[in-house]
């Protein structure tokens, strides 16, 4: 599954586990209610949820790089 998740390998049955349990838990929502959703709407909430997870890791990244400038120049 971890190859899966990764990239590194391509199984189609446990990719759409992988999409089905992110937007479930991301959407806070049971499993059932994705696949009652139709595919292109489940491509849509995917690209989001991958845009803002995206976008908080990259608010993140520059909090930590601001901490640790801030850091260095008490020292």
């Amino acid at each position: 599954m971890r190859e899966v998740i990764r990239g590194k390998r391509n199984d189609p049955q446990r990719l759409s586990l992988v999409i089905v349990y992110t937007l479930a838990k991301a959407l806070a929502i049971s499993p059932l209610e994705i696949y009652k959703m139709p595919a292109s709407l489940v491509s849509d909430l995917l690209i989001i949820h991958n845009e803002i997870e995206t976008m908080k890791a990259e608010e993140l990244d520059k909090v930590s790089s601001d901490a640790k400038s801030k850091m260095n120049s008490l020292r």
